[in-house]
């Protein structure tokens, strides 16, 4: 514990300490007063907190673990007032400001509010009334979303600003600053609330805000990585209420919400950095240790301990305390969480970040209790690996052969990602230009199930495609023809539509640009109706209508001069294959169509939907310079 509170004093800039200096007198009043804001997420009662805040009856798992934080709470006696709702166990750690206390709840329990009594030398210090919530109807079978989904993923702060009036806030360290790449820029929850009918008309159908928990921190909030509170929305995005507002409202439109969490890491802003639950709850070392980012040593079958422990126990930055999900304090902690979120606000998926930094069989554990609740929910995991049969070790069902199953239904395609960049970029070669393509999905063998992958041409840690491509516009057509008719779940990152330009090289704070005249007052000016925007729009709304792009298998022809032709077909008659040629050449190129007999068969003719030209497939098609057909065969 000594080593932490030095740790922070070396490694947390000067502006903090000030800061710190502000808000803390001593450690019995520093956990109330390093959340200045009014805390309504939790149960307080005499400066005794209980986490998770609330809970429900009828879940399939019946325990629970309330974490209790109060000044030498451990010295006192907790229990509550049911017959179906049981205090099993209390237990302590070596911090004696925290106890854990181990429900049992019977199936058979009411909803309601019980109180949970603490009492002190034999003297009643303080009672707490703790709810037990009805689940929704449906809350256990809901589904998740799936490769008939498109993914649009935004970042709250950056995206429309609804609510300027929560720009600033009193108790939150960090203030606007709209002209800094670094700072807040005032975007929020009801800006995307406000913009539902936009997605809508867009094509996607699911939303993948980055993280929007509280980031009390004094600079570099407004992405959302560094969380301070786990149970509480950042103020200046909303509160707990708006958010759940927003997922209800999205689903009544047919869209779906995913949440973005963060299980490897906090921010060195929470509480918990003057006052750990356990002296174990975090990695610790004797000097900062960085992690290695080496993710591949986690499935390597040759890599040193020495170099898995610098990867899974580093810290992933100086600001980010690294957690310690090895504890069972740590683990229960952060599953409990992940239910709370899915049960409160009614979430239709989570996207985990950095998923190989932390403990993978706690991953697993996680995974397991996700599914126990709610079979039908989805999961994707960011495993940043650039080869494929490393990204498949985290795929559940994958034939690992150190035996683990990681459970993880749904992983991302980094190394397709890279494929694309590499095709419109580079020379026509045996595996360069176009063939990138298609030597990147013919490793699919890897995946356990190719369809549950998530794809895309950038994200908010990458340079903008629009850039990647030398801001080419044909190549970004093709580009984005490609995401939307293979295999898997594409995901678009916002300002993909209005062609928003960066390189990660310039910083994250430029990368992450404001969503084009998403600060206008006028929220019509936001779907700027120039070609990007509706080439995009023409075939996100086809894809939306077509369930072979969505679920139908994918055939695929070795690129021949430049031009690589695959189809996304099913076994009936009830759904028309599509063909598409991407031509990757600066001139027109004529195509011999006899190869691809096997799969025409009796189509004579087929429809470009982009374009709405019919063209004759008996014996040759002309493809333009730099473009992509899309093909609907009739």
């Amino acid at each position: 514990m000594k080593f932490f509170k030095l740790l922070l004093l070396l490694i947390l800039p000067y502006s903090f300490l000030q800061a710190e200096s502000t808000y803390y007198i001593d450690n019995s009043t520093k956990y109330k007063s390093s959340r200045p804001h009014k805390n309504k997420s939790k149960t307080v009662t005499k400066d005794i907190t209980i986490e998770p805040p609330s809970w429900w009856v009828g879940m399939k798992y019946p325990f629970l673990q309330l974490m209790i934080h109060g000044k030498n709470i451990a010295n006192m006696k907790v229990s509550i007032n049911s017959d179906d709702i049981r205090i099993t166990n209390i237990i302590t750690t070596d911090n004696p400001n925290y106890l854990f206390a181990d429900l049992d709840i019977n199936p058979k329990a009411s909803a309601g509010t019980y109180n949970i009594t603490i009492t002190k030398n034999g003297k009643t210090y303080a009672i707490i009334p703790y709810t037990f919530n009805s689940r929704r109807e449906g809350s256990a079978i809901r589904h998740g979303f799936d490769s008939s989904d498109v993914i649009y993923m935004l970042m709250p702060d950056r995206f429309v600003n609804g609510d300027s009036s929560n720009d600033n806030h009193i108790k939150m360290l960090e203030k606007s600053s709209y002209n800094n790449p670094d700072g807040r820029h005032g975007g929020d929850l009801k800006g995307i609330r406000d913009s539902l009918d936009y997605f809508k008309n867009l094509g996607v159908t699911a939303l993948w805000l980055n993280p929007v928990l509280e980031n009390n921190n004094s600079d570099f909030s407004y992405h959302g990585y560094a969380i301070t509170d786990f149970y509480q929305i950042d103020p200046r995005l909303g509160n707990n209420e708006t958010y759940r507002e927003l997922i209800k409202e999205a689903h009544g439109k047919g869209l779906k919400v995913i949440k973005d969490m963060v299980f490897n890491h906090y921010g060195a802003w929470h509480p918990w950095s003057e006052d750990l639950p356990d002296s174990t709850w975090i990695n610790q070392w004797d000097n900062f240790t960085r992690s290695n980012y080496r993710a591949s040593v986690i499935s390597d079958p040759y890599a040193s301990d020495h170099d898995k422990e610098i990867m899974l126990k580093g810290w992933f930055d100086t600001s980010m305390p690294d957690f310690n999900q090895a504890n069972p304090f740590v683990a229960n902690y952060l599953i409990q969480n992940t239910i709370w979120w899915i049960e409160y606000a009614d979430l239709d998926g989570i996207r985990m970040d950095t998923y190989p930094y932390s403990d993978k069989e706690f991953m697993k554990q996680w995974m397991q209790r996700i599914q126990e609740e709610y079979p039908n929910f989805s999961v994707v995991g960011e495993a940043w690996l650039n080869n494929k049969t490393q990204v498949a070790y985290w795929q559940s069902n994958a034939n690992n052969t150190d035996g683990y199953d990681s459970q993880l239904k749904f992983v991302m395609d980094f190394p397709l990602q890279a494929a694309i960049v590499k095709a419109f970029n580079t020379e026509e070669g045996w595996d360069s230009g176009i063939a990138a393509l298609y030597e990147s999905i013919s490793q699919d063998f890897a995946y356990p199930n190719p369809n549950n992958i998530l794809i895309f041409l950038d994200n908010h840690d990458m340079s903008r495609i629009f850039s990647n491509l030398g801001n080419n516009f044909d190549k970004w057509k093709m580009a984005t023809v490609f995401l939307l008719t293979t295999r898997g779940i594409p995901q678009i990152w916002m300002g993909t539509e209005t062609l928003n330009t960066g390189f990660e090289s310039e910083g994250h704070g430029i990368l992450r640009q404001d969503f084009s005249k998403g600060f206008e007052n006028n929220l019509q000016d936001i779907a700027p109706k120039d070609a990007a925007h509706e080439h995009l729009q023409k075939l996100l709304n086809y894809r939306q209508k077509n369930p072979v792009l969505q679920n139908g298998k994918l055939k695929h022809f070795i690129p021949e001069d430049g031009i690589y032709t695959y189809f996304r077909y099913d076994d009936t008659n009830n759904n028309k294959p599509v063909m598409v040629i991407l031509n990757n050449n600066n001139i027109n190129k004529t195509i011999d169509l006899k190869r691809f007999k096997e799969i025409l068969k009796n189509h004579n003719s087929g429809k470009e939907i982009i374009n709405g030209n019919i063209y004759d497939l008996t014996n040759f098609i002309t493809a333009p310079a730099m473009s992509a057909l899309v093909i609907e065969l009739q």
